[in-house]
């Protein structure tokens, strides 16, 4: 086991106390080796809570968990058992757990919340693609086996990608958005005086063999780094507008400042739990330098110890370089180029797209070009194939869509082949299919978008809306046309 007192626990007149909260289909069994950790770091063991919450019962939604997870803590409280304060480790779901729990209970007073260091352990923060697979019958059988063939059904309906759930989620504690209840004066709820949330994820793929086939690059097996990332953006594209300048606004932020975010190199969904690797499903066959041993545990105590909203703001900084140094490592000469896509950068968007009456539109596609004229060109088949990964549609709205890219082949690769004199701008627009022979979208008898808008501009920093690691909110509306025929007026015969 390491030995770090480099960051020491705070000095608090009493012991401070440390909350850790698992994901879905997790125990607090699986945290007793950073349990140990901390203890080892001059942590009191007695002074650290294990949470348990129901997760493979199909009935049971993270709203659910975060409701009983306050009375559980009120009633501590009340009984003197927990403090006034406490900070909180979290891990995948346990991330929207602990946000939702924060956001529903201290709406307006972020202030009075308990918790004020919230580290977050590849926190599925914008969902991850496993939901989908953990409620297909593979995940019945594998997970649910046991559990009369419940796979916590309602939880992975909020962690699927693009869900209606993390739509909400977003607008209460991240943005403010068309669905913010409070944009009239909204609520901050990681701030100086709030909460302080860290954000720690890898983006190494599993090497066990059965686990192999959930890979994928940009993400630790489970969790993609875009969607661990607490810092996201929203945007409303009205295409209503003739201008694309008047059809775009940008969500504000409800963040004070960045959130500390550290991508790690050597790290799985599964390991970032283990500072020390001291359960031996952790010891993963992947190569670390001696510093890479112990830069998680260093990242953890860093968090738990940090004394102020300043020094908080200088460790955004300081890992920022160690998320920019990961990826740097897809560049290293001893690199196959299977191990280093699994650095590259990415971002990922999430698309709601409605009418202008307010009802979602369930079949539409979206495409992103820089040639405005011709888009059937070598770069755009580029775009939509390599830079553009996946595309997948919400199984319980079909308007929701997530579409993930590879940030490091946008820059590197499509903008530089681009054919000369087109700008580097990424352009988006949308196609949406009539919902009858009655009705069009955009003009009356022709399908198509009738505008596109610009999201990325490759050498403007500030202008790049699209930012690389980040999960981004698109609320699209478009006009709704009826045809000719659905009223008419004739004059009365005399």
């Amino acid at each position: 086991m390491s030995t770090l007192n480099k960051f020491a626990p705070i000095k608090d007149a009493e012991p401070r106390q440390i909350l850790i909260i698992h994901g879905w289909s997790d125990t607090s069994k699986s945290f007793r080796a950073l349990a140990n950790f901390l203890g080892a770091q001059g942590y009191a063991v007695r002074e650290l809570w294990l949470g348990d919450y129901i997760s493979l019962d199909d009935d049971v939604r993270v709203a659910d968990v975060a409701k009983r997870m306050g009375e559980v803590i009120d009633h501590l409280q009340l009984t003197g058992e927990l403090k006034a304060h406490f900070d909180v480790i979290v891990h995948s779901t346990g991330g929207l757990v602990a946000r939702a729990w924060l956001t529903s209970t201290y709406a307006q007073r972020a202030h009075a919340c308990p918790m004020k260091r919230l580290i977050m352990l590849a926190p599925a923060n914008h969902g991850s693609k496993l939901a989908a697979m953990g409620k297909s019958f593979l995940g019945r059988v594998v997970k649910g086996y046991n559990n009369w063939f419940h796979t916590g059904q309602a939880i992975l309906n909020d962690l699927e990608l693009a869900s209606d759930y993390q739509w909400e989620l977003a607008q209460r504690d991240l943005l403010v958005g068309p669905k913010s209840t409070d944009s009239a004066a909204p609520s901050q709820y990681y701030s100086e005086a709030g909460v302080w949330p860290f954000v720690i994820t890898g983006t190494h793929s599993y090497t066990n063999f059965l686990r192999q086939i959930v890979n994928e690059n940009g993400a630790d097996g489970t969790v993609r780094a875009c969607a661990a990332n607490l810092q996201a953006q929203g945007m409303t594209i009205d295409f209503r507008e003739n201008e694309p300048t008047k059809a775009m606004t940008i969500w504000p932020s409800r963040l004070q400042a960045a959130v500390p975010f550290a991508v790690l190199s050597t790290r799985t969904h599964g390991s970032i739990i283990d500072p020390d690797r001291a359960e031996a499903q952790h010891q993963e066959d992947i190569a670390e330098t001696e510093e890479e041993k112990t830069q998680l545990g260093e990242l953890i105590l860093q968090a738990l110890a940090c004394p102020s909203f300043d020094e908080y703001q200088r460790i955004g900084e300081a890992w920022q370089v160690i998320t920019e140094e990961t990826a740097q490592r897809a560049q290293a000469p001893q690199t196959s180029s299977d191990e280093s896509s699994m650095f590259h950068q990415y971002f990922q968007i999430n698309s709601a797209v409605i009418d202008d009456q307010g009802k979602a539109v369930q079949d539409y596609f979206l495409e992103f070009f820089a040639e405005t004229n011709q888009r059937n060109t070598e770069s755009n088949v580029y775009m939509h194939g390599s830079v553009m990964e996946t595309v997948k549609t919400n199984s319980l709205d079909t308007s929701l869509r997530n579409m993930y890219f590879d940030y490091t082949d946008l820059m590197s690769n499509y903008y530089k082949d681009l054919p000369k004199n087109t700008p580097a701008v990424l352009n988006l627009s949308i196609s949406a299919a009539s919902p009858g022979a009655n009705i069009n979208y955009f003009v009356r008898e022709k399908v198509g978008a009738e505008m596109h808008v610009p999201l990325h501009f490759r050498d403007a920093t500030a202008a790049c809306w699209l930012q690389k690691n980040t999960t981004h909110y698109i609320h699209i509306i478009i006009p709704r046309i009826p045809n000719k025929d659905v009223f008419k007026l004739a004059r009365a015969q005399s």
